[in-house]
Parts: C-alpha cells; structure tokens; sequence
C-alpha cells in the first residue's frame, strides 16, 4: 500500500502532537501516512515543501506572519499535484469560498473526528472536493450591511477606517483579489495593495484570511 507523505502547517503544538498522532497510528481502514515534517510558519513551509516530496498538506489558515489564502494560491501554481485540506476553527462561508478558490482541496473544522479527517483525507486524494461537517457555503447572515451604510458605522470610527478604506473592507470580504477590487472602484492595483496594507496595520492583523473573517463577524458585505 502507498505511504501518503503528509506536511502539517499549524503554530499550534498540542493541537500538532495530537494530529501526528491520528495520523501515525496502524492503518486500519485508512491509508498509511507519513508525516514528512510540521510548519509552524509560512517561511517554514516553503522550506519544508522544497526540501522533499509532500502529497498532502494539512494547513490551518492562522500561521503567524502569513497571509495563508496567497500562500495556498502560490502553493498550487508551483506543485499542481499537490493536495491541500485546510483543517481550522474559521467556519466563515465567505471565508470558505475565497479557501476553495485560493486552491484548496477540502476544508474541515477542527471539533472534527479522527474518522471524518480519515475519510477528508482519502477524498481529498482521490481528486474530490471534500466540505466538512458543519461546513456552510451559504452565506445564512440576516440584514448584511451594504458598504454605502457602513460610512459612518461604528467600525469604521473604532478603527480610524476611512471611507475608501470600507470600501475595499467590503470587497475583501467577498474574498475579491486587489485587481478585482481596483476594477470595481477604478483605482489601480497598487492604490488598493496600500489600502490593504493601511487596513491590516489598522485592525492588527496581517493576512487576508483575519480580513474576511473580521468583515464577515462585523456584517460589513452586503
């Protein structure tokens, strides 16, 4: 039976030592695994993924100084075989959306069983797309604000946001690229990457995957 080398990107120790441990034990009905090596930052997986062959990485989106959307974009453009599940506790549609189109392969939360990350992973190699329990793509939020009433919110005054800054905040939201977002507002590229920039130092955050999930739990997209 094939051994499936598997490189887990998360920061967090106990939760990576009991993963480890799911993954290393007999296998039974699963395949056998290997765990090639842990990332507890963006920079560590970049030297761990060059270093050997990974057919599976097992990442959570909040590895410190990462944005980890771009990061899984790039991952894909440079190992197009390989297969990514995203394993976190971010259950944010939107969130889930912008993951799957970053290049995911399947996402699952983290209060998930050993069985149900057995049978993500096996999916998730077979080519499938797998979408874990308790999942939503669907945005189900009532009376989502829309970015021209947002203005004067009491966001935008707690962070010292301005109006063109909620603006792109709104487009974030809906996991929209900077290109996207400079055509919806007719401002270049760049004038959005420093909007971004300004944002993130703003809320204290330093990936997208924070910015999603901030303007989804603020009701900031319509």
């Amino acid at each position: 039976m094939t051994i499936l080398n598997v490189l887990i990107a998360d920061d967090q120790p106990v939760f990576v030592e009991g993963l480890r441990t799911v993954l290393t034990a007999p296998a039974g009905m699963h395949k056998p695994f290997k765990v090639a090596g842990v990332a507890r930052s963006g920079q560590q997986l970049l030297e761990l993924m060059r270093l050997q062959p990974v057919d599976l990485l097992v990442i959570d989106l909040s590895l410190p100084d990462t944005d980890s959307l771009k990061m899984l974009i790039g991952l894909k453009k440079v190992y197009p075989q390989l297969r990514i599940l995203v394993f976190t506790s971010y259950d944010d549609a939107r969130l889930v959306k912008a993951t799957f189109k970053s290049g995911a392969d399947g996402y699952m939360l983290k209060s998930s069983g050993k069985e149900e990350l057995y049978r993500a992973i096996d999916e998730v190699i077979r080519g499938q797309t797998y979408v874990g329990r308790g999942v939503v793509l669907a945005d189900q939020r009532p009376g989502a604000s829309s970015p021209g009433a947002l203005l004067e919110s009491r966001f935008a005054r707690r962070f010292g946001l301005t109006r063109r800054e909620m603006e792109i905040m709104a487009y974030i939201g809906q996991a929209m690229n900077n290109k996207d977002i400079a055509g919806k507002l007719f401002i270049s590229d760049q004038t959005v990457s420093v909007h971004r920039k300004n944002i993130m130092r703003k809320l204290g955050v330093n990936n997208t995957a924070s910015l999603i999930k901030i303007a989804f739990e603020n009701n900031l997209v319509g």
